[in-house]
């Protein structure tokens, strides 16, 4: 593969509500991806109604961009009689792709919505060149290849389909420990459908082994002082190899993530973008991105990061989680309404106080830090902190800061 492609590459984010939609693309994202109502598998987060999915796509649209939208269960015949109506209104209100797993979903899909592209998700498992014409030959314009492979098998893929059959990776964000998601552990355990967008994530619950024949005593499955992880899964992190992505002939790099934070979305995309612009600016084999963007993929609630499958088989240790839980080093404090060049007016989210150090992200550019000894109200009478939620808070500053950029706090 050419060291330059001659196309842009995809840089696609998840959107969980409309806020992380708008924050998505005012930091950098070519395209989203999101679900409706229904037939999506992260069905935990608020996703779009109707109405919140229409004022996407204009916003979207307005700006030049790409509304992908997940219709990827695996259905079963009592729902397919709601699919029809589901798809309709989402054709009539001017989606981009839909991302499908279900050959079902794909044949209604097809008849339903025509001119809308298909996507084949993730969870449809293809792991081969095979696979990938045959959904190609379905009508497919993209597939989303299994997360197991590595970008060796990638580049055989790209190889040996044809050259319009786009393809996109997840480069960031959780991991699944089931073979492209498709995991019965939930179901089985607390009765909630992983390929319905239910899942529970017991895989990373804490599991001790019992002996049947000593009740009640205990034995961890491995020792460790953290307790025993061993199917928790670290994130993904691939911002130190886009000419390794690139060179595969990878055309969408794609963030997982439709359940995080504004906040992360925000900080997540902002760093890829600018690894990518980096990347396009001094395009080279040994590329790596300036350390502040590195220095991103800390501040951002994460596992511990690895590189997948994409350079080899992980193993035991090289992809496992032993702590659990998050990293989480930095608290949202505030956003930016407006700042006029005398007075900076901030929305709170979390409490802080005069004399914090603070830094704001800001999109597009690297975050700033600073400080302000006073802090003021709606009234620019001085508080003694910043203590009630969406209070609106004012610090006087000569700096201009775009609305939207967001104001984080190191943790204690």
């Amino acid at each position: 593969m050419e060291l330059i492609p001659n196309h842009k590459i995809e840089l696609l984010s998840p959107c969980g509500d409309y806020e992380r939609l708008a924050l998505a693309l005012q930091y950098g994202a070519d395209a989203v991806y999101l679900g409706g109502n229904a037939f999506t598998m992260r069905a935990a987060p608020k996703n779009f109604s109707d109405e919140e999915l229409a004022n996407g796509v204009a916003l979207a649209h307005a700006a030049g961009k790409k509304v992908y939208l997940t219709v990827n269960v695996y259905a079963h015949s009592a729902s397919l009689k709601y699919l029809p109506d589901f798809l309709a209104k989402a054709r009539d209100i001017g989606v981009d792709a839909f991302i499908i797993a279900d050959l079902g979903i794909l044949k209604i899909a097809k008849e339903v919505a025509p001119d809308v592209d298909i996507h084949i998700s993730t969870q449809a498992g293809v792991t081969n060149y095979e696979s990938a014409r045959f959904y190609y030959d379905l009508g497919a314009k993209r597939i989303v290849p299994a997360r197991e492979l590595s970008l060796e098998e990638i580049a055989q893929i790209r190889a040996k389909t044809e050259k319009d059959l786009e393809i996109e990776c997840f480069v960031h964000g959780a991991m699944c420990m089931s073979v492209s998601g498709r995991c019965l552990l939930s179901s089985f355990m607390v009765g909630r459908d992983a390929n319905l967008g239910m899942c529970a994530q017991p895989c990373r619950w804490q599991f001790d082994m019992t002996d049947i024949t000593r009740a009640g005593i205990k034995y961890p499955v491995m020792e460790d002082q953290y307790g025993t992880y061993f199917m928790n899964s670290r994130d993904m992190c691939m911002i130190e190899h886009i000419p390794a992505l690139i060179a595969a002939g990878i055309d969408s790099f794609k963030i997982e993530g439709r359940a995080k934070s504004a906040y992360y979305t925000a900080v997540v995309t902002n760093a890829y973008r600018q690894a990518l612009d980096g990347f396009y600016q001094n395009p080279s084999t040994d590329y790596l991105p300036a350390p502040w963007i590195l220095e991103e993929m800390e501040k951002v609630s994460h596992r511990e990061y690895s590189t997948g499958f994409y350079f080899r088989h992980p193993d035991k240790d090289g992809n496992t989680d032993y702590n659990g839980g998050y990293i989480n080093t930095w608290d949202v404090v505030a956003f930016v309404s407006e700042a006029n060049g005398e007075v900076l007016t901030l929305s709170q989210r979390n409490k802080f106080n005069p004399g914090d150090t603070l830094e704001i992200v800001q999109p597009h550019r690297q975050p700033v830090s600073f400080s302000s000894n006073t802090l003021f109200d709606e009234n620019m009478k001085p508080i003694e902190s910043a203590n009630h939620a969406m209070m609106t808070v004012k610090i006087k500053t000569d700096r201009i800061f775009e609305p939207g950029s967001i104001v984080r706090k190191k943790s204690k």
